[in-house]
């Protein structure tokens, strides 16, 4: 049985892979990157590349599942949460994300997920380690929607297309950051989802209670 110190080692390796990877993707790119770019990358021996990963594809499969995992698990709920402040707060995150205590910022990880993502239709792996991501994203929403809709705090909908249509319009809007260039896109994105999708879902006496709560607070 390993000790924890070989453990703490063998997560600090994979970790150190890991964002050696994303250094290396963010410069070169999925197509043009090589096993060698990464190593340039990685401040330890470039052999432990080989020895955990068999290979370019092995070690995106394994990169993409560790940038799911950090991403998924930015979004800072509790049990007293209530269903309109976590549907928020997972749209924002979506959106705009939560920066995480590195060099990188949020649309430079979501820069190389596009990239990567736009990859799964030569690659079964890929696409299957995504479309869960995916899956997990629409659940979480999905989630959200039906405790609000037993709470009565929204509207009774669908909560499968509700959630469906939200999970498209943000997907769309950072490819358009990404991918056009178009910095407004997610802004835009956000003030049409508040204007024609939320606004519609959420019951007006929660909002006046949200409202009168909020002010109650600020005294």
């Amino acid at each position: 049985m390993p000790s924890s110190d070989e453990s703490d080692s063998s997560v600090d390796t994979r970790e150190a892979i890991m964002e050696a990877t994303f250094r290396a993707l963010s410069k070169h790119g999925y197509s043009d990157l090589r096993m060698r770019d990464i190593g340039e990358e990685l401040d330890m021996s470039r052999t432990l590349i080989h020895y955990h990963y068999d290979g370019k594809h092995d070690l995106i499969s394994a990169f993409l599942e560790y940038i799911v995992d950090k991403y998924e698990g930015n979004v800072e709920v509790t049990e007293e949460t209530d269903p309109w402040s976590e549907l928020d707060r997972r749209i924002d995150q979506c959106l705009f994300g939560t920066e995480l205590d590195d060099e990188f910022g949020h649309w430079e990880r979501m820069r190389v997920y596009h990239d990567l993502f736009s990859q799964a239709q030569h690659n079964e792996l890929y696409q299957e380690i995504l479309s869960e991501h995916y899956e997990r994203l629409r659940e979480s929403i999905i989630q959200v929607l039906e405790r609000g809709i037993e709470e009565e705090v929204f509207h009774k909908v669908d909560a499968e297309e509700m959630s469906q249509l939200i999970t498209d319009i943000i997907h769309v809007a950072r490819e358009r950051r990404i991918s056009l260039g178009q910095e407004s896109a997610p802004k835009q994105a956000r003030s049409a989802i508040d204007d024609y999708i939320l606004s519609s879902l959420v019951k007006p006496e929660f909002v006046i209670s949200s409202i009168k709560q909020s002010s109650n607070d600020g005294n």
